[in-house]
């Protein structure tokens, strides 16, 4: 697979995301929901660009596993937000931290792949 291409897929679906619970979902969802839907969206969109940014780079082990442990961040993250946003049980919000470790470690690993590119 690659990483700026599924990136770029996310960065798609993440607009659509957006657009949906902006317009879509509006008058089904409280105020704490609609909060949900807004943070996954943000997280979900920012990270996309990260990763295609980093997908768009030169090969090199390190920056690819970094995009690509975001991108499971955001799947992890995000999705359980999505999740309780339409309904799920609350207990999905324990699984959430899961996703953020992700990205947090996704920009760990990028970091640490940077290290010796200093000019």
């Amino acid at each position: 697979m690659n990483l700026a291409r599924t990136a770029a897929v996310f960065g798609f679906v993440c607009i659509g995301l957006g657009a949906f619970g902006a317009h879509g979902l509006e008058q089904y969802l409280n105020e704490k929901q609609l909060g949900w839907w807004e943070t996954g969206t943000f997280y979900a969109l920012t990270h996309s660009i990260a990763a295609f940014a980093i997908g768009l780079t030169p090969y090199e082990r390190g920056y690819h596993r970094a995009g690509w442990v975001m991108l499971f961040g955001v799947v992890v993250f995000s999705g359980t937000l999505f999740a309780m946003a339409l309904g799920a049980p609350t207990w999905f919000g324990a699984i959430t931290p899961i996703g953020g470790l992700g990205l947090l470690t996704g920009w760990a690993l990028a970091f640490f792949a940077s290290k010796g590119q200093e000019q």
